[in-house]
């Protein structure tokens, strides 16, 4: 708190705002995974999730997460934070969940950005093919989370095999748990306190940190890379400022690209989605500065969360590429 004092007052409460929304969010999930324990909420889901879970060699409880995450990305991490601290999952099967995370996580933004936002500024033609082309990314990466559970983690039931399912606390669930919705809610509500007091603190300091060097750095160098490659793969010349304006605001280049496509314009659907997807790879470095590393390290902590802001960031560039090739094959 001492660091916020510091800083201009506009860009304190700019932090704080950002960090309080977060740790609401974080709050939620972490104590809604504590009330799923200890209601045995998540042996309820497991068939659901079961079909998730069971090609990745996962455990019921990342399914509750991975589930949570179509309604909230911030919820979902939350809960397997929680489920990773408390022992619940090892650091593979985390990033094994994490990576399978990224399709639900795509959804919850389908119904609140894409669908009501992005596609009525491109247009239907060109707004359902961009979107069907970050989707397909999407699901890519979650389909490759779910093959590399299957060759890398072993099933659960060969590292827990009969032995009572702890609670986040890390007590067997079968002897202590409550009898009654009171009683789960209050027993979450401790555990839920202590993670909360962890995570909140680190969200605060790299939030103020991260904060501080975008407003004295200029990153509008990081799309340097947007002139050759848009060269490299033959789009039109007007694809460079629009990838400029992509990489720092989707809705405004969504918007700076939209007129120009079809009627004379210099692009077709598909060298407009072409010239977005190479947005979207463009802004890479400039969103995993200004927002994944501050989330992902007030989330698992500076080790954990640079090996999941690394696994993400080369996932979605593989899978970027991919979708760019078979665009423009």
């Amino acid at each position: 708190m001492v660091l916020l004092q510091t800083l201009d007052p506009a860009l304190a409460a700019d932090i704080a705002v950002r960090v309080l929304r977060i740790a609401v969010l974080v709050a939620a999930g972490v104590f809604l995974a504590n009330v799923a324990v200890e209601l045995g909420a998540v042996e309820r889901v497991a068939g659901l999730s079961r079909h998730l879970t069971g090609p990745a060699n996962l455990p019921d409880e990342a399914g509750t997460a991975i589930l949570t995450t179509a309604a909230s990305t911030t919820a979902g991490y939350g809960m397997l934070a929680d489920f990773r601290e408390s022992g619940r999952l090892s650091d593979r099967q985390t990033l094994v969940a994490v990576t399978v995370n990224t399709f639900f996580g795509f959804v919850q933004h389908l119904f609140t950005f894409y669908v009501p936002v992005l596609i009525p500024v491109l247009g239907a033609r060109v707004g359902v093919l961009y979107v069907g082309a970050r989707a397909a990314v999407a699901l890519g990466i979650t389909l490759a989370g779910l093959v590399g559970g299957a060759l890398l983690l072993s099933a659960p039931t060969a590292d827990r095999p009969d032995d009572p399912t702890p609670t986040p606390d890390g007590g067997p669930a079968t002897a202590d748990r409550p009898d009654s919705l009171g009683g789960a809610v209050r027993a979450a509500l401790g555990s839920t306190r202590s993670t909360i007091r962890r995570i909140v603190p680190r969200l605060a300091v790299v939030y103020a940190l991260v904060t501080v060097l975008v407003a004295a750095v200029d990153l509008r160098a990081a799309t340097a890379a947007a002139d050759p490659l848009a060269a490299l793969l033959g789009l039109p010349g007007a694809a460079v400022p629009v990838v400029a304006v992509f990489a720092f605001d989707t809705t405004a280049g969504a918007a700076t690209v939209a007129p120009l496509v079809g009627d004379g314009g210099p692009f077709t659907p598909r060298t407009a989605v072409a010239t977005m997807l190479v947005g979207g790879l463009v802004s890479l470095g400039v969103s995993t500065f200004k927002r994944s590393i501050p989330f992902q390290y007030g989330v698992w902590g500076a080790e954990f969360g640079a090996r999941v802001v690394a696994l993400n960031t080369s996932l979605k560039m593989v899978f970027l590429a991919v979708a760019l090739a078979l665009l423009l094959a």
